[in-house]
């Protein structure tokens, strides 16, 4: 009998690791793990000290500093090569993922693009891709890499360039509301596997010609968005109960997620900012009310608008007057209850990892999606024999 087996990740731009935990809790093991920001990164292994899972150390160490060092320094790159090499010497694949730094591309950023400090991220973290040449990756970034026409040009650019060094991609614009985030939050993905460990029957050009990014999705978002009977904006009112109404899916609601972390008791429910002015112009925004640049009211039992709190942007929660806490936020990003950032922790530094990170639900759908396509259609190397790998890891 074929042992049951992981791949394993090198994690770039990790944050404090909401993506990383999706593969994490779907087969995949993180044997690396690199993040500029020093707080960012002691709040990605503080909140795993304190999970109540089984969260191995990263085999290959943490590195906190520039994903450009590993362009710019050989030894680095071989260090890493050895890994990787060892790695696949014992039968696995090895795979990179990240999101590079987007305000660049952003709609609410200063849309600098590929000159930015940030959007020449984009370009290093696909040179390290080309270089190191894992044998699958996955790229993640904002709507606006995609759909803004100047921005759309360079990452057609990237994705060439990695289709030229032998990779096979798919893409797809993917909202957090499909996969049972309350949140409207799109973001482009881009995956590719090297045409090393693929039959020509599983792609055509360069494209994969059967990767279902719907496989575990579970909503369908033109009916979330057109079909659904949302309530409209109701009058704040300090401590006010109401109930769901009839028709919506209370799944995706802000209210049931709240619930289900149970955030008044979450060791952050207490941090959140507390201006010495504002509270009168708070109370005036009513419970739903959206529609600003900033001073938005969420709705209980609506969706939450993308959790992002950059540019002055300012959510407030929807029966209390004040703004809203980590805690709270880290349901709407539906991380799991015990997932906790350090008490020492600068609000600023804390409200900026949670609003850069990929909710859980939809990290952990498309870890899943990669994980199957890899099992049934990937070729694995043993031993110099190419064999087909078809493990069913669904139960890891």
């Amino acid at each position: 009998m074929e042992r049951r087996r992981t791949m394993k990740i090198f994690s770039f731009f990790a944050g404090c690791g909401f993506l990383d935990l999706g593969f994490e809790q779907n087969g995949f093991d993180i044997v690396f793990v690199n993040e500029y920001n020093p707080e960012f990164m002691r709040a990605y292994r503080y909140a795993r000290e304190y999970m109540h899972v089984n969260i191995q150390e990263p085999q290959c160490g943490y590195y906190q500093g520039d994903v450009n060092d590993f362009l710019n320094d050989i030894n680095m790159q071989n260090n890493m090569r050895q890994d990787m090499q060892e790695y696949r010497n014992h039968g696995e694949w090895v795979g990179f993922i990240g999101g590079p730094p987007c305000p660049d591309f952003s709609v609410a950023g200063r849309q600098r693009g590929r000159d930015g400090d940030n959007g020449r991220l984009s370009q290093s973290y696909v040179d390290l891709i080309i270089r190191m040449h894992p044998d699958f990756f996955l790229f993640e970034n904002v709507k606006g890499l995609w759909q803004t026409k100047r921005h759309r040009a360079f990452y057609e650019e990237l994705k060439t360039s990695l289709q030229n060094a032998g990779y096979k991609t798919t893409e797809r614009l993917t909202n957090a509301l499909e996969f049972g985030a309350p949140q409207d939050r799109d973001r482009i993905l881009l995956f590719g596997v090297s045409q090393n460990i693929l039959h020509p029957i599983n792609y055509q050009g360069n494209d994969l010609n059967n990767f279902n990014w719907g496989q575990y999705q579970q909503y369908d978002l033109w009916n979330i968005k057109k079909e659904i009977p949302w309530p409209g904006t109701e009058t704040f009112q300090e401590g006010k109960v109401t109930q769901p109404p009839e028709g919506i899916p209370v799944q995706l609601t802000v209210q049931h997620w709240f619930d289900q972390n149970n955030v008044t008791e979450h060791p952050n429910a207490n941090d959140y900012f507390k201006p010495r002015a504002g509270l009168a112009k708070m109370q005036t925004i009513d419970e739903g009310d959206v529609g600003r640049k900033s001073y938005k009211r969420i709705h209980r039992w609506r969706y939450s608008p993308t959790a992002a709190y950059g540019n002055n942007e300012v959510h407030l929660h929807p029966y209390h007057a004040r703004r809203m806490s980590a805690a709270e936020t880290l349901a709407i990003q539906t991380l799991p209850a015990d997932f906790i950032l350090p008490p020492d922790m600068s609000l600023s530094n804390m409200f900026k990892t949670i609003g850069n990170g990929v909710p859980y639900v939809l990290a952990s759908g498309i870890a899943q999606t990669i994980r199957d396509y890899l099992n049934a259609n990937a070729i694995q190397n043993v031993n110099g024999n190419q064999i087909y790998q078809l493990i069913d890891l669904s139960n890891v």
